[in-house]
């Protein structure tokens, strides 16, 4: 499942992230979208978890926790249209 992680600090990094997110299953992928100018944190990143329901599980429990000072917004991505 992909995961979209929004309203993040601009200071998280992929790893950060990726740690967070070992706690409830096998990530494959972390990706913090950056800026093409700035090089800074766009403060929205996308996740992908074999396990559909650790991503589940994942998304229930952290969507409006906070992280870093910020109340994180989590939920499945939908593809691109």
């Amino acid at each position: 499942m992909n995961i979209y992680v929004g309203n993040l600090n601009y200071r998280v990094k992929e790893a950060d992230l990726q740690q967070v997110m070992e706690d409830y299953g096998t990530v494959s992928s972390v990706k913090v979208i950056m800026d093409r100018e700035t090089g800074r944190s766009k403060g929205f990143a996308f996740i992908e978890m074999e396990d559909d329901a650790a991503a589940s599980k994942a998304i229930a429990e952290l969507n409006g926790a906070e992280y870093h000072g910020r109340t994180m917004v989590v939920k499945e991505a939908k593809p691109k249209l």
